[in-house]
Parts: C-alpha cells; sequence; structure tokens
C-alpha cells in the first residue's frame, strides 16, 4: 500500500491538497512579482505565477511517486476547481466557462512540459525562455527580472526536493524566498 494512502484518508488527502493550494495562492499573492519581477497583474498574469507555483509542488510530488499521485491529483482538481469558481466571479457566464476552463487546462499542461524540460535539463537559458513564451507572454522583461525569476524557480526546486514529505503535505514552507533586484 502506498505510504501516503495509508497515512492519509480521503478527506485527509482533500484537506492537504486545500492546505497546499493555499500556500500557492498565498505565494502567488505576493506583491514582489508584480511590482519588482514584472509580472503582469491581470487574471492572466496571476494564472500564469498560480500555474508556476502549483507546477513546482507538483513537480516535488511526483518525484515520491504512487504514493502521492492522489494527493497530486487533489491539489490539480482544487486548483481549477478555484479556477472555475474565480472566473464565475469576474463574470464569465456558464456558456463560455468550459471552454475557457479547458483552454486554460492545456496551457497549464504547455507549461508544466516547458519548465519540466528546462529544470529537468538544468538549463537556465531554456528555462528563461520558457518563461517568456509563458509568464512574461505579453511583455519584454527586463533581463534583470527575467534572470531573477528563474534564479527563483530553481530555488524553490531545490527547496521542495529538500522537504520531507510530512512537511510539504501540510503546506508549510513550500517556497524559497524571491531574491531581492538590484538597479
Amino acid at each position: 500500500m502506498p505510504m501516503f494512502k495509508s497515512l492519509f484518508g480521503r478527506k485527509a488527502t482533500r484537506n492537504n491538497a486545500e492546505a497546499l493550494f493555499a500556500t500557492i495562492v498565498e505565494r502567488t499573492r505576493t506583491p514582489l512579482f508584480y511590482e519588482s519581477f514584472e509580472a503582469e497583474d491581470t487574471v492572466e498574469g496571476r494564472f500564469e505565477l498560480l500555474t508556476l507555483h502549483a507546477f513546482l509542488v507538483l513537480r516535488r510530488l511526483k518525484r515520491e511517486g504512487e504514493s502521492t499521485g492522489e494527493l497530486a491529483q487533489a491539489t490539480f482538481d482544487v486548483m481549477f476547481e478555484n479556477v472555475d469558481l474565480n472566473l464565475r466571479e469576474v463574470g464569465v457566464g456558464d456558456i463560455g466557462l468550459a471552454r475557457r476552463i479547458k483552454k486554460m487546462a492545456e496551457g497549464f499542461y504547455g507549461r508544466v512540459d516547458a519548465y519540466e524540460q528546462a529544470l529537468e535539463a538544468g538549463d537556465e537559458k531554456e528555462l528563461e525562455a520558457a518563461l517568456r513564451r509563458n509568464l512574461f507572454n505579453t511583455k519584454d522583461p527586463t533581463d534583470g527580472a527575467l534572470k531573477a525569476m528563474a534564479d527563483y524557480m530553481l530555488r524553490c526546486d531545490a527547496h521542495l526536493a529538500g522537504l520531507p514529505m510530512e512537511v510539504l503535505v501540510k503546506g508549510g514552507a513550500l517556497f524559497a524566498e524571491p531574491p531581492v533586484l538590484t538597479g
């Protein structure tokens, strides 16, 4: 029996997924990303940061293999339930909602692939290119912002890799601190 299935029932898995997602959202709302890292403070820009942080957490869960698959799926589900709710709150109607959610999910998977390839290759330039295409899709970020964001992702990935699973599943201390941009 997978380790975490035996430790957590379905309700606990859902609670842990909600805790993970709350931590992801909290980090995504950090003003520094919008003020210094040049992320767009729009629905799309916030979704890009949400995707980036969710990817990092899901990547860490994936490293554990089957034992955390249920938690990873629950976290993904919580994320898109919240995306659906937020879109409804900003006035996206039922008619276009399913199509928009489907497009966002496809975009999520595309970004996951791009970020995963860059991190697996250990290629900072490839990661910067993926960030330029996705996070900064409609802007031309400064070199400093682009490099800082790539560095942040690499440090978060390393930080998450070192977290004990018991800390991770509770949503605690998931991310490294963003670097301070100078000049």
